[in-house]
């Protein structure tokens, strides 16, 4: 059984059906990317799943459990959290300050026993992510390249086993990308925690991630490698367009 499995996802809003038996897995360590153009239901797929919108029918299966309707809080402690496309950092706190505040979370102060694992718990993570040259800076005087980090950093703070990064790329420069996705696949690497992963910036997208989810309309039209993907007729007249290949390769 994979760590996460969704089984014919469904939601429908007045008459837009916005996820059509959505179904696909992900496992234990992975790094899983979801594609699709404007519209296609990624973000109501991440909705659902994190527990910021309830399902209209299917299965959301995390390590056993059907989590379908439960609270966003009950799949975080559970081990699922998500990003979101506008940073959102304490304000008026540096970047360690932001990570404590995680680590007072319900689940992490059954986990931290004292002040000294705390601290050593945050230091891991910023080492992590890449933050050490900015930890005690406050959030407000960040450029958008290090409040990304800080929104990744933050998630990892709680010890998820899956992390749904919702456009982590959205409003970087393209100097500022490498460093972001560098972050991500370390966190993937070093902690074990499964990444999935929206994205419209899809030569870093796709270099990034090892299998790709394409949506079009709410429903599933492919799966399979970057390489894969990129060849599929379905994909490319969907969103890709002529040269898609040229994608992974360049």
């Amino acid at each position: 059984m994979a760590l996460l499995d969704i089984n014919n996802l469904y939601k429908k809003f007045g008459g837009l059906v916005a996820t059509n038996n959505i179904t696909f897995s992900v496992e234990k360590g992975e790094r899983v990317g979801i594609l699709g153009p404007n519209g296609a239901g990624k973000t109501t797929i991440f909705n659902q799943v994190s527990g910021f919108i309830k399902p209209d029918g299917g299965e959301i299966i995390f390590n056993g459990e059907n989590i379908i309707g439960k609270s966003p809080e009950f799949i975080a402690k559970k081990g699922i959290v998500r990003t979101f496309q506008i940073v959102k950092p304490f304000k008026g706190m540096n970047v360690y300050d932001n990570l404590k505040v995680a680590t007072l979370s319900p689940k992490m102060k059954e986990e931290i026993k004292n002040e000294t694992e705390r601290k050593k718990w945050i230091e891991y993570i910023i080492d992590i992510c890449e933050l050490k040259n900015v930890a005690y800076t406050m959030t407000d005087l960040l450029p958008q390249g290090y409040l990304k980090k800080l929104e990744v950093a933050k998630s990892l703070a709680i010890k998820p086993k899956v992390v749904l990064l919702d456009e982590p790329f959205a409003g970087l420069t393209h100097s500022e990308i490498e460093p972001i996705s560098k972050v991500i696949i370390k966190a993937n690497e070093v902690s074990g925690t499964s990444i999935v992963l929206i994205e419209h910036r899809l030569k870093e997208f796709m270099q990034l991630v090892e299998r790709v989810i394409a949506i079009d309309y709410g429903e599933k039209i492919a799966e399979g490698t970057p390489e894969e993907i990129v060849k599929n007729k379905k994909v490319i007249e969907s969103y890709l367009g002529k040269g898609g290949e040229e994608i992974v390769n360049s």
